[in-house]
């Protein structure tokens, strides 16, 4: 029985990764357009026998070294990552609707970002429209209650204890229920797109904010463990 035959798409994400590169860096060392690389790597766009040399020239790599594939029979080394977090290393960010607190910020390249929200907002016009970013979204409930409203199901209310996991590609708003003044959830976005992960947090960050170096991460915008004062609100604001 053979082997499935690799992609190009799956080679160009395999030798980005053994390098360590963000889509936008790989873009930086090889000429070829962030938006081109993405489509490629998700099989919806090929490259010609041209734009395949350019790309091993640019990296300094023989042809048939762009279609070698890893060794899958290497062990994947252990990268000792950890980060210790609490809300007062946090890095926090005010929005009309929600308190972001962003925990463990100072790691670079997380495929997970988790968040401690406080939200504010009670009702879908309140909030305007609603959330998408790719990936996908766990939430739980730490206290109050929180109303979950999404593109394709009918509100869900959420009790403290009580979890949800969804495609946070699908639109999504948190509320707080009548009664309840504020809620307090976990949650924890994860995406396979590093650029998108980045984008999630940068999207909440006031764009003149100061950034201090222990927070700084790649290509992300770090703010200090204080308030960052909310920005006039757009339509795009979670």
């Amino acid at each position: 029985m053979t082997s499935e035959s690799p992609t190009l798409g799956a080679l160009i994400r395999g030798l980005r990764s053994r390098k360590g590169w963000t889509l936008k860096e790989m873009s930086a060392n090889s000429g070829i357009p962030v938006s081109t690389l993405s489509k490629v790597e998700h099989g919806q766009l090929t490259l010609s026998y041209d734009k395949l040399y350019q790309l091993s020239q640019k990296l300094g790599m023989r042809m048939s070294e762009l279609f070698a594939e890893e060794d899958k029979g290497a062990e994947t080394p252990v990268t000792a990552r950890r980060s210790i977090g609490d809300l007062a290393s946090a890095v926090r960010v005010e929005t009309p609707n929600y308190d972001y607190h962003y925990l463990c910020a100072e790691l670079r390249r997380k495929r997970m970002i988790p968040v401690i929200a406080r939200i504010r907002a009670k009702s879908v016009k309140q909030f305007g429209q609603l959330v998408h970013h790719s990936g996908e979204e766990f939430t739980y409930v730490l206290k109050g209650a929180v109303v979950l409203h999404s593109e394709f199901y009918d509100p869900v209310v959420l009790r403290e204890g009580q979890s949800i996991y969804f495609d946070s590609s699908m639109g999504h708003a948190y509320l707080a229920p009548e009664g309840c003044d504020e809620a307090e959830v976990l949650t924890v976005m994860s995406s396979e797109d590093e650029e998108q992960m980045q984008a999630i947090m940068s999207s909440h960050v006031h764009e003149n904010t100061h950034t201090p170096a222990q927070a700084a991460t790649d290509g992300a915008p770090a703010v200090a463990a204080k308030s960052v004062k909310p920005r006039k609100r757009s339509r795009q604001d979670g």
